[in-house]
């Protein structure tokens, strides 16, 4: 039987892989810092015996003696801030995770004979100069702006797992997610969807940054956990960077109208400067998924928004968070 690591388990991608597995009957063993995380994330595995949390710093040597990771066959290395908001207040611990982290949870690997899926981003495009994005595209991108911590901490990540592949023999796979989104984003992420959401729920005009044109593709959280899981499952993915997310485009104006027009809202768009370093377009090439994984996303943007409105209405109409 398979004994997962979660790092970044109180997250939000974390906490829906964790919920997963275990439903798969897989014994979990999470860890977080609770620098992004939540509690509430963590409530539905309270007195679970085959879900074990240990409130640690992934970028910790010290993790490699922790007696709960005995035993440990697969790694997701998820930990890390990534909605803008939150990695640029934490700038340096969002380096440090990536990076350090990434080696010390490469480490683990080595020592175990784990499996290993370190959790990159689309990011590491930049702001790109082919469309769409496949695995083989360099990026276009830069080491000095706001974003460079995340962005380049994960490019980084991905040469520490090329290295550990190559010299060691480490079964690592690489996924570059695309936006990922579902009910379970905090409403204080930050991110487009829970911020349109929020917004059209609470009679709010939408935030739109720059003319609204700039494009993204979002996948549904159900879509890019599979997509996961196959990576840690295939050997084909040793050894391999895959594009895991929804290569339909949409501009962010065309998003913030379909939001309100399934909110049933009667909120307007307010528009902002656009952000220093906001990518123009975004959109990936998933071939690479389709052919060594057998995947591609099942839930398209209108299902999956309204899935997320829903969830939002009745926390705000229960009082919830």
């Amino acid at each position: 039987m398979s004994k997962a690591l979660i790092t970044g388990a109180a997250g939000f991608l974390g906490s829906q892989l964790a919920a997963r597995l275990r439903a798969e009957g897989q014994t979990v063993v999470a860890i977080d810092n609770m620098s992004s995380g939540t509690e509430q994330r963590l409530r539905p595995f309270a007195g679970d015996e085959g879900f074990t949390f240990v409130a640690y710093d992934a970028a910790d040597a010290g993790l490699l003696a922790l007696p709960e990771l005995v035993g440990v066959t697969d790694i997701y290395h998820l930990a890390s801030p990534a909605s803008p908001r939150f990695y640029q207040a934490l700038p340096f611990e969002t380096i440090e995770v990536n990076t350090t982290g990434t080696r010390t949870l490469l480490e683990l690997a080595r020592r175990t004979g784990a499996k290993l899926v370190y959790t990159s981003t689309s990011e590491a495009y930049g702001d790109p100069l082919e469309h769409p994005q496949n695995e083989e595209y360099r990026g276009n991108v830069t080491t000095w702006g706001p974003r460079a911590c995340y962005d380049e901490a994960k490019r980084l990540g991905e040469v520490y797992c090329y290295e550990y592949g190559q010299r060691f023999g480490v079964a690592v796979k690489v996924a570059r997610l695309f936006n990922t989104y579902s009910a379970a984003l905090r409403n204080d992420d930050g991110r487009v969807i829970s911020n349109f959401v929020g917004q059209a729920l609470a009679g709010d005009d939408l935030t739109v940054y720059g003319d609204g044109s700039q494009t993204r593709s979002f996948c549904y959280v159900d879509d890019t956990v599979r997509g996961l899981r196959l990576m840690m499952e295939n050997p084909a993915a040793n050894g391999q960077i895959i594009n895991i997310g929804n290569p339909v485009e949409h501009t962010i104006l065309e998003l913030a109208h379909t939001v309100i027009r399934l909110s049933g809202s009667t909120s307007g768009i307010r528009f902002m400067p656009l952000p220093q370093d906001d990518p123009k377009v975004r959109r990936p090439d998933i071939a690479k998924a389709q052919s060594l994984l057998g995947w591609k996303p099942d839930i398209a943007l209108e299902e999956g928004l309204m899935r997320t409105i829903e969830v939002y209405r009745g926390r705000r109409e229960g009082g919830g968070p």
